[in-house]
């Protein structure tokens, strides 16, 4: 039957195309890695005339070339996701929109494992060729001869699958990107100004500034590298992640930015106990170091709660290599973090060597402590997030940062003074300004209070459904709980009201059962871009339809804290100490089965736990997560 619809296909083409092109021609090599893994390399020959669509085409075309790999007699398992070589994008004239496409050539692989003495494996392959007038449907059988395997070469494999087989070079290179993506990160960008501060104390002349900014930075480099290999070596590389959403690690520096916010305000100042204060005075390029060392280490520290995913990723991904690789990706992300802190820390020094600064200084001081003090509940919430506990819901949260920036607001007016503010008669233009944006910026903030989205801050508040009123104004906790009763058992109701699953077991039981797919959304509670990707992109008509309609969607919190039952706690493979809370168990989940802890993680599985397509992470593009999710579901519906 196959043949007879290849040879419909081939009279297809031939029809489409009117004679000029021939039809795509297969030829699979096998290569062997070992006496148990392969790879399944599928080349196809294109005319010169049409092109080849790549597995992924947007929207619901069905385009993609799709495989499916014959394991009705068991023996083998497939490793990861059939790869595909680079391609290119045109503009189809055919399909009306952006595809990858290949011409001439296309190589495809496959990684699989066998259990058993095998031949050959057979394969399927629908695929699609196209040219600017038409498109041609066809498909094609596929037998893998692993008797003809030949010896697998290592380069081969880096250069087919780079991101498998990374070099300490490109482990580099993609450590120092995330780096600089993580400066954009709410927990690392208001550092920015605390380092300003510091600094415009600490150095006295134009050199000194560049110095102690060059010293800064290597010091965060040296913290980076020492704290992530040393983690990574005693507790795991699961362990940065943890402490990004551990309890007591969000409450200390809440209570720390409270007091340092109290001391930029006026209250009091933070000094050296006299004893050491002393020795810093006799010895004072000492002294300037370890207050350096002391900043970065702050640095370092307090920006795990954003950064921490991002490093774990890159610490799981460079362990597995080995060696030094955990130090070559420490020291590539250290390197992008230090870089702009450094270069931005050098100016404090040339604006001490001007001959008057006059008393500006004590008023950027006290807007830093403005700014730290609404900082600070960012840490408490995350523990209240983590704990569950309804301390600081939404409506509270966003009141604070009303009250906080609205007497930021009046303080830039000169309505409110504060110890060791000079004389206001007048304020400049620049204060005026800054004191307008924030004055706008408190009035926005008050729609949040009846349930307002507030995109512009999407991360920062509890999300919208951990609130009050999580239906907005006129609704209550008991309304919800009604709403809930109607819910399948195990199931939640979660943002935008979708049906959601914290069980991995029982929310794949209920995919079964009404024959959907399952969208695995690994998040957590101090996650900050998974409450972006929750308030920025689900809430989009064509993907909330998806995310209501089409798909079993299963959070799994790894920072969950609920206590697992005696039978759950198991020994982890990763730590080798026994698992006690479900966060712990969703986070060793993850990283076994997909070789990576970020978070947000989003994986498209069937009901057997195989990816539908590719996994994606953060990703804020609307029209990327609705491609996504429309490619999974529709190669589910093709099974």
């Amino acid at each position: 039957m196959k043949k007879v619809l290849y040879l419909v296909a081939l009279l297809t083409m031939t029809l489409s195309f009117g004679q000029k092109a021939g039809p795509v021609v297969w030829k699979t090599v096998v290569q062997k890695i070992s006496d148990t893994e392969y790879i399944l390399a599928a080349e196809a020959t294109i005319p010169s005339d049409c092109h080849l669509y790549s597995q992924n085409v947007p929207g619901k075309s069905t385009a993609a070339t799709t495989f499916m790999f014959d394991d009705s007699e068991g023996g083998f398992s497939l490793l990861g996701n059939t790869t595909e070589n680079e391609g290119k994008i045109i503009e189809d004239p055919v399909l009306k929109i952006k595809a990858k496409v290949f011409e001439k050539k296309a190589v495809f692989k496959q990684k699989i494992m066998v259990s058993k003495k095998l031949n050959s494996i057979n394969a399927f392959v629908d695929f699609t060729a196209g040219n600017s007038t038409a498109l041609a449907v066809q498909d094609a059988e596929l037998v893998f001869d692993l008797n003809k395997a030949t010896q697998f070469q290592k380069e081969t494999a880096e250069g087919s699958n780079n991101k498998d087989q990374k070099g300490l070079l490109a482990i580099f290179i993609i450590s120092f990107l995330s780096g600089f993506a993580a400066l954009l990160t709410p927990c690392v960008f208001p550092m920015i100004p605390m380092t300003v501060s510091f600094f415009t104390k600490q150095s006295k002349t134009k050199a000194a500034g560049i110095r102690n900014a060059v010293i800064y930075g290597i010091s965060i480099i040296i913290i980076y590298v020492l704290l992530g290999s040393l983690v990574t070596a005693v507790f795991g590389a699961d362990s940065l992640n943890a402490l990004s959403t551990n309890v007591w690690f969000n409450l200390i520096f809440f209570v720390l930015l409270v007091v340092f916010a109290i001391s930029f305000l006026g209250a009091f100042e933070i000094v050296l106990p006299g004893r050491l204060a002393n020795k810093v005075d006799s010895q004072a390029d000492r002294g300037g170091l370890i207050g350096i060392f002391f900043m970065a280490l702050a640095l370092a520290v307090v920006s795990f709660s954003c950064t921490g995913p991002i490093v774990g990723t890159l610490l799981v991904q460079a362990a597995s290599k080995g060696g030094i690789a955990p130090i070559a990706g420490m020291l590539g992300f250290s390197m992008a973090i230090a870089l702009p802190f450094s270069l931005f820390a050098a100016f404090p020094g040339w604006l001490n060597a001007l001959p008057k600064s006059g008393g500006w200084l004590n008023t950027v001081k006290v807007v830093l402590g403005f700014l730290e003090l609404a900082l600070a509940f960012k840490f408490l919430s995350n523990a209240d997030l983590v704990l569950q506990l309804h301390f600081l819901e939404r409506e509270v949260f966003v009141a604070v940062w009303i009250a906080v920036f609205g007497a930021l607001a009046f303080y830039l007016f000169g309505k409110i003074t504060l110890p060791h503010d000079a004389p206001l008669n007048h304020i400049s233009v620049g204060r005026l300004g800054l004191g307008l944006l924030v004055l706008t910026f408190t009035i926005y903030l008050i729609p949040g209070l009846l349930g307002a989205p507030l995109k512009l801050i999407s991360g920062f508040p509890p999300p919208v459904h951990y609130s009050e009123s999580p239906d907005g104004m006129g609704t209550s906790k008991s309304t919800v709980s009604t709403a809930e009763a109607t819910l399948p058992d195990g199931a939640e109701t979660g943002p935008h009201n979708i049906v959601t699953f914290h069980d991995y077991e029982t929310g794949m039981a209920y995919a079964k059962k009404q024959n959907k797919p399952v969208l695995l959304d690994f998040t957590g509670y101090a996650c900050v871009n998974c409450r972006k990707m929750e308030e920025k992109v689900w809430p989009d008509e064509s993907i909330l339809k998806h995310l209501k309609n089409d798909v079993v969607v299963i959070s799994l919190y790894v920072d969950d804290k609920r206590e697992l039952s005696e039978e759950e706690k198991i020994i982890s493979k990763i730590t080798g100490e026994k698992l006690e809370y479900a966060g712990q168990k969703w986070s060793e989940f993850q990283i076994l089965k997909y070789k990576t802890n970020a978070q947000p993680y989003y994986v498209l599985i069937d009901h057997d736990g195989k990816a539908l397509n590719t996994p994606t992470a953060y990703n804020s593009d609307i029209d990327f997560y609705n491609d996504w999710l429309e490619q999974g579901i529709k190669n589910f519906k093709s099974l």
